[in-house]
């Protein structure tokens, strides 16, 4: 066992001297992004043409960055310590605005990979390397005046992710790509050397036009809405029946005709020992008129894997790496595998998601093995939890409920 643990130690130190550079390149700087647009609309007895701003302004760390984001690294390696950029988006101008992201290009060594599927490409970069790059948009919509938001960007290597072969085979690869290049540079001063890995992403804003796919910025995520859950319509005070709960649709859309409610957490609910879970979820929702469900892992990792910063599966077994992105079909059942398999847990902040936090542990509906159910609990005032907990111990139930918007017509989302 010590020849093995003296072996580790030799493969990561090997990898850590051939070092990937990592560049995110852009094309310029920029102060501001500034763009003017016409529009036309009745606003007397005549058509006048009124002129609206146009002012997106993308910051990190106090300068102005264009829409190609630069985020430079002098090295990555195994153990190394997270490492991430956040660029701020500010609206300042007079029309709401759609902001997304899109994945430009991708190199790996020599290998340049195929970007047309933005979700099959976020997967790859996310997990399917012994390095993981992950990125995440805090929202998609910036009202006008003062609309805020922000685009991250991460970059980890677990140290002990049970992948040493691959740490050396990735080492190996780069150190003789790197050498390639260094020849290619010997020879002719002019050659571009060029780094190990380079990924390009383009941030993007465009106005607001209000229909379609575009988001709903009357169910944006985290808003809270009144709803009377045995009459099954909108309320103004909360009672038994009246509850108050928050929006948990990552991205609820025009094109949506439901938005999915999650109870507050600090309501009273009834508890119950698993092996009566379902009795007691009859139990709970006896009366109820509204569309409802058991909670489960998808609906909190949906949300909370966002965070590409804080947001990790933790194990005594292997090194803790961030859940990363779960857009692609299959993803969430693997990592609940993984969880399983190394008997870990799944961490991320209260102050990100407060509307998941709660000092109950809360049942939720995925099964961890036969003894255990995963459960949700807040472990202190920074970090809550997903973990296995004993069946025969005693949690709280909440349902989820789906309304369909059409009854909140007329209604402003509270936030």
């Amino acid at each position: 066992e010590m020849d093995e643990d003296k072996a580790k130690s030799r493969r990561r130190s090997y990898i850590k001297l051939n070092i990937l550079s990592l560049f995110f390149t852009a094309v310029s700087f920029i102060s501001v992004t500034l763009a003017w647009f016409a529009y036309s609309g009745l606003v007397t007895t005549q058509t006048e043409v009124n002129v609206k701003a146009w002012f997106i302004e993308f910051n990190n760390k106090g300068n102005a960055v264009s829409n190609d984001i630069v985020i430079s690294l002098s090295d990555i390696y195994p153990g190394m310590d997270i490492v991430s950029e956040t660029i701020d988006i500010k609206n300042s101008g007079d029309s709401d605005a759609m902001i997304n992201y899109k994945i430009k290009s991708v190199r790996i060594l020599d290998e340049e990979y195929d970007v047309t599927d933005g979700v099959v490409i976020q997967d790859r970069l996310s997990h399917e390397f012994p390095f993981h790059i992950n990125m995440s948009l805090s929202d998609h919509f910036a009202n006008a005046h003062d609309g805020k938001g922000n685009f991250t960007v991460s970059v980890s290597w677990p140290l002990d992710s049970a992948t040493d072969v691959e740490d050396t085979d990735w080492g190996t690869k780069a150190y003789e790509f790197q050498k390639a290049e260094a020849d290619k540079y010997a020879k002719d001063k002019n050659y571009q050397v060029r780094n190990a890995i380079e990924v390009k992403i383009s941030l993007e804003a465009v106005q607001y036009v209000g229909e379609g796919d575009t988001p709903d910025y009357n169910y944006l995520l985290g808003g809270i809405k009144l709803y009377d859950v045995v009459n099954n319509q909108p309320c103004s005070q909360i009672s038994n029946t009246c509850l108050k709960t928050y929006i948990i649709d990552k991205n609820n859309k025009l094109s949506d005709s439901s938005v999915t409610l999650l109870p507050d957490l600090y309501g009273t609910y009834v508890s119950s020992t698993y092996s009566n879970y379902d009795t007691m979820y009859n139990s709970l929702t006896n009366g109820w008129t509204v569309a409802h469900r058991k909670l489960e892992v998808k609906d909190i990792l949906d949300i909370t894997s966002t965070d590409v910063v804080s947001t990790m599966v933790v194990s005594d077994k292997i090194s803790s790496q961030l859940v990363g992105y779960l857009g692609r079909d299959g993803r969430i059942d693997g990592l609940l595998n993984n969880v399983i398999k190394y008997d870990a847990h799944i961490r991320f902040k209260n102050q990100s998601f407060a509307y998941f936090s709660t000092s109950n542990c809360y049942w939720l509906n995925d099964s961890y093995n036969t003894d255990k159910q995963f459960a949700l609990v807040k472990v202190d005032d920074m970090f809550s939890r997903i973990y296995a907990e004993n069946k025969t111990s005693t949690c709280k139930i909440v349902p989820v409920i789906e309304v369909s918007k059409a009854k909140f017509s007329g209604e402003e989302s509270s936030s």
